[in-house]
């Protein structure tokens, strides 16, 4: 595997990621749902300040900016990082997830970095739209990322029973994603179970 096909999968993942997002963003409503399959998958519009799932560092616009560029140093890093596990040798497979990973960093990071100077607001009331950069809803750096892929394949309460839940709701899978989430949680997933055999390099050759 040369590192111009690690790219294409990549800039294809990054393609599929941000036509789906820019999409639900000039589209939907924010919070608007709508019913795929059932009930257990929805696109379900929301945005975000933090990581992966909507998880944060700092509720503040200085852990914002702070986030940001800490993805984009690390997507930076993991274009380097991924030409040296070529060069060492490592599994296709390797190759594959650590692509995944990448692709998914850079793919959040996106939105991060100029989502807020090309869109307008987002609300409950309003579709946001395209403007011309530096006509958005924020700054460089302070972009929010597009959520929508949500399945709650388990939506019920608690037994009665149970100490301190009785009668309280319970849904499983609670958090909305988008396909740069799940490209990580593939990666880091695969590369956990299969570390044994995916962390071991065949042989040191160049084949950039």
């Amino acid at each position: 595997m040369k590192y111009k096909h690690l790219l294409l999968i990549i800039f294809s993942i990054l393609l599929i990621d941000q036509i789906i997002k820019i999409y639900i963003k000039t589209h939907f409503y924010l919070g608007e749902e709508v019913h795929v399959a059932g009930n257990w998958f929805q696109l379900y519009f929301i945005e975000n300040e933090g990581m992966a799932f909507g998880m944060k560092i700092m509720d503040s616009p200085a852990g914002k900016v702070i986030l940001t560029l800490f993805r984009l140093v690390a997507v930076i890093l993991g274009f380097i990082w991924l030409k040296k596990l070529l060069i060492q040798g490592y599994s296709k497979g390797l190759l594959v997830c650590a692509s995944f990973i990448l692709a998914g960093a850079a793919g959040n990071l996106i939105d991060s970095l100029v989502y807020g100077m090309i869109f307008t607001e987002s609300d409950y009331d309003v579709v946001a739209r395209m403007v011309p950069w530096g006509s958005g809803y924020g700054s460089f750096l302070h972009g929010r990322v597009v959520d929508m892929f949500h399945f709650p394949l388990i939506d019920t309460t608690w037994p009665q029973w149970v100490p301190g839940l009785g009668g309280k709701p319970f849904r499983f899978f609670e958090p909305v994603f988008n396909l740069a989430d799940a490209c990580i949680s593939v990666g880091v997933i695969v590369l956990l179970i299969f570390q044994k055999k995916l962390l071991k390099p065949k042989s040191v050759k160049n084949k950039a």
